[in-house]
């Protein structure tokens, strides 16, 4: 490329910069002038590497094809006609603006005065030095590519988006086929056709092209869609077709565009020219089937499994269950007597497969019917399922007991079957009463919880005043039920904050489930939460064993080792084992006495650890016996309170009833002895003697004594231990809470508004028992930790079961006798017993029963 003053020795050392700058304006230059002409062939080449053509209509392609050629020429022409190639000399300006003072333009000046002069010619090439110098700093100038001027909607990076998915997602061989945008165009030899057969979408089965159709039979699925096109002349080619059913006005036998529904077997024929027949047979949609595939059961929660199994030709869309009540099989007795309230039948959805056939598939009906009213009674199952084209199949009645939960605690039970009555006809609503008013008449020995009789009076108070004042409402009658409900589910659960009470509690359900005859699987289940429970009662006395061993250790450390039993966790683990093992063999009634034993053990434990755990009371167990102190008196105001209540609804029956409420007052205190930490028992006794000599002061009266005692639970918040600690911040926000509940009720009491103030006063007593549960656990923490900084000396005591740190001693018990020991006599002892067994086993006097027990024990040692 030559320029005009590019031969100039004084431009020499500057060609590359130039020639640079030449090639960067033309690019500059071709860019401003050619960018709509690219911008356009990059659309054009994106929609037909996506195939966009092959979807659009002949039609649209070619007047697509037309605009984008014509708006193609219109772009070239104007890039053509804007278009100027830069010369040399642009190229040097544009180099000599990008330096100061513009050296390469004084490089080429001439002298124009003074050029005979020697000191004007020494200053022109000391100037001419000078624009040299700084010519030698120039740099190829950078073209400007940025049109955004001319393209202000950026168009171009649109049509650079297109040309790039076409590449990602599309073919660069597609753009030939352009080129057959009619491939289907009947040749102008003569006339042709094309058919086409679609089954129904739900039927999944695939189009068929009759052109590539051999047989001359096709099975093919009812509503499958025909369509037929005829090319050519117009009449060359006629269908006749009996498939279709169609009796209506009918299109012409030589229609080019032919589209029906098979709904018959019949013949399907093409005459003319290439013409074909097919002889159609129709595969009829059957109707879904549905069907019970196993037993309703349910698990210890209640809720309720039922397996079933549908079937269909293609597809199962939809499906759902109806119970209905089988009255005729329903026990006719005690509630039931009466006739039963109309209720609707229970509908329910049936599970769909979320993916896979659901042409066949195994599903299970899952729900909880525990609250239902027919929980428990028998119901039939009628199971439907539809498929896509509307057809429903219907399974056989299935009849079966609802599955609900299962009450294994007696109370419980009996709370929940009145509740049922209750549910079968509001007119049991008197005989329901009379019912719980018989269960709560002496509440001694069979209500474990305060709370749970008083929650049991209120729900039977509210029953009574429905029924006295008019039948049962609807809205009563499900308020009164979901009363019941929670009341049963606290009495079967429990207050099971401690380990211990979780524990006894798990071995009575245990126990009552083997005794009511309940399936394996709840049977497993109760059995695992016995194991549980053993575990966390084991580790609760094991710190509180820490702690008082710590306390006493130079004075107990010899003497306990002679006190107690030795029973490592392995033998109560053996012991479980045993049991369950008996109950999956069968033998419910030796597991039944395997677990009474286990029973014994454990309670003979507690009762040597509760006396050993004497001699270790500090501060804490000092707060603990104030607020078990506070919280018997809550409970003998809460009585009063009581108390007062019944003679506002029954004038004259307090001196009927003095003598039952004795018996619950004390009665509750001795269930209770063991949710205090000491004294428990006795202190109930006195809080019941004391309730029944303030039986008159009246409500006042009772609001002092709760604003008193109200007090005192303040001042023993200051100095509880655990600050600090989670624990020791909950126990404080629980007795923050009994502390709100308690004013509460004393302002129910000044408002002379005993039944508000009996259920502030339960709530102070929840948060109290919390309160306790929570200071216990942060008092074995800080025990824990004092156990950990003792070290080695740690590793010398014995925890409530007599285990060393350093071994493990073993052996069990028999009715609280030890029979494990150290020494070599235990081999002696050992003898003896199993000489003991010996005997019994072979005595006449005892029941077969035993002495087959006897003889399966010695046979396994």
């Amino acid at each position: 490329m030559a320029f005009e003053n590019g031969r100039d020795p004084r431009l020499k050392s500057l060609r590359w910069p130039l020639w640079l700058t030449h090639l960067g304006l033309f690019a500059e230059r071709l860019l401003r002038a050619f960018w709509p002409f690219v911008s356009i062939i990059m659309i054009a080449l994106g929609t037909l590497m996506l195939g966009l053509h092959d979807l659009l209509p002949i039609e649209a392609v070619w007047t697509g094809a037309t605009l984008t050629a014509l708006a193609g020429l219109v772009a070239l022409g104007w890039g053509i006609w804007t278009f100027r190639v830069p010369r040399s000399g642009d190229a040097l300006d544009r180099l000599d603006a990008t330096l100061p003072g513009r050296p390469l333009q004084a490089l080429l000046d001439e002298q124009a005065i003074g050029a005979q002069d020697p000191q004007s010619e020494a200053l022109w090439q000391a100037h001419q030095a000078r624009m040299m110098a700084r010519a030698q700093d120039a740099r190829p100038a950078k073209p400007d590519l940025l049109i955004a001027r001319a393209d202000p909607f950026a168009l171009r990076y649109v049509a650079l988006l297109c040309l790039a998915v076409g590449l990602v997602f599309g073919s660069i061989w597609r753009v030939s086929s352009v080129t057959e945008l009619t491939p289907q165009a009947a040749p102008l030899t003569g006339p042709s056709w094309e058919g086409w057969v679609s089954p129904p979408r739900y039927t999944g089965l695939p189009t068929l092209y009759l052109n590539d159709l051999s047989d001359a039979e096709l099975v093919l699925p009812e509503n499958s869609d025909v369509t037929l096109r005829f090319y050519g002349e117009v009449g060359a080619l006629t269908l006749a077709e009996t498939v279709s059913g169609r009796t209506a006005e009918l299109p012409s036998a030589a229609d080019p565009n032919q589209e029906f529904t098979i709904a018959q077997a019949g013949e399907l024929r093409i005459d003319g020219p290439g013409g074909r027949s097919w002889a159609i047979d129709v595969l009829e949609d059957t109707a879904p089937r549905v069907e019970v595939a196993g037993e309703a059961e349910a698990d210890s929660s209640g809720i309720m499994q039922l397996p079933f199994r549908a079937q269909d030709d293609y597809a199962i869309v939809a499906g759902s269950a109806r119970i209905t009540l089988d009255l005729e099989a329903v026990e006719r007795r005690f509630g039931l007597v009466v006739d039963p309230d109309p209720r609707p039948a229970i509908d329910v959805d049936l599970p769909m497969p979320i993916s896979g056939n659901r042409s066949d598939f195994t599903e299970a009906l899952i729900e909880d019917f525990s609250q239902h009213p027919w929980a428990h009674l028998p119901v039939r199952f009628e199971l439907t399922v539809e498929d896509a084209t509307g057809e429903t199949g219907l399974s056989m009645p299935y009849g079966a007991d609802l599955p609900a939960r299962r009450f294994f605690d007696p109370l419980a039970a009996a709370v929940i079957e009145q509740r049922r009555d209750l549910l079968w006809a509001r007119a049991n609503a008197k005989r329901v009463s009379q019912v719980l008013r018989a269960i709560s008449h002496r509440p001694e020995g069979v209500f474990r919880s305060h709370t749970a009789y008083l929650r049991l009076r209120t729900i039977l108070r509210r029953l009574e005043t429905h029924t006295r004042y008019g039948a049962l409402s609807v809205e009563a009658q499900d308020e009164i039920s979901q009363a019941l409900w929670d009341l049963a589910l606290k009495l079967e659960d429990g207050d099971i904050g401690d380990a211990l009470e979780r524990m006894r509690r798990a071995q009575e359900r245990l126990s009552q489930a083997m005794r009511n005859g309940a399936s394996d699987q709840e049977i497993a289940e109760l059995m695992q939460e016995l194991r549980d429970a053993t575990q966390d009662y084991l580790r609760q006395l094991s710190r509180q064993a820490q702690q008082e061993n710590q306390d006493g250790q130079q004075q107990q450390n010899g003497s306990q080792q002679n006190n107690g039993m030795q029973m490592t966790q392995d033998d109560l683990q053996r012991m479980m084992d045993r049991i369950q093992e008996l109950m999956e063999q069968g033998r419910m009634a030796e597991a039944e006495q395997a677990l009474q034993e286990l029973q014994e053990l454990m309670e003979n434990m507690r009762v040597t650890q509760n006396g050993e755990g004497q001699n270790g009371q500090n501060s804490g167990q000092q707060a603990m016996e104030g607020l078990a102190e506070t919280l018997r008196e809550q409970q003998g105001l809460s009585d009063q309170a009581f108390r007062d209540l019944q003679e506002q609804f029954n004038p004259g029956a307090q001196a009927g009833e003095n003598q039952g409420n004795q018996g619950r007052n004390g009665g509750l205190g001795q269930g209770q002895s063991h949710e205090g930490q000491g004294g428990r028992g006795e202190g109930s006794n006195a809080e019941g003697n004391q309730g029944q000599g303030e039986g008159s002061e009246g409500a006042p009266g009772l609001a002092e004594r709760q604003r008193a005692l109200r007090d005192e639970l303040r001042r023993q918040e200051q100095g509880l231990p655990g600050a600090g600690t989670e624990e020791g911040d909950a126990a404080r926000d629980a007795l923050d809470q009994a502390g709100r509940a308690m004013e509460q009720a004393e302002d129910s009491l000044r408002e002379n508004d005993l039944a508000g103030a009996i259920d502030e006063q339960a709530r102070a007593m929840e948060a109290l028992r919390e309160g306790m549960r929570s200071l216990g656990e942060a008092m074995a923490q800080e025990r824990e930790g004092q156990g950990a900084q003792e070290g080695t000396a740690q590793s010398q005591l014995r925890d409530p079961l007599d285990r060393d740190a350093r071994q493990s001693g073993r052996g069990a018990s028999l009715n609280g006798e030890r029979i494990g020991v150290d020494g070599e006599d235990i081999y002696r002892r050992a003898r003896d017993l199993l000489d003991e067994i010996r005997r019994r086993s072979e005595d006449p006097d005892r029941s077969e029963t035993e002495r087959g027990y006897l003889r399966r024990l010695l046979d396994r040692f």
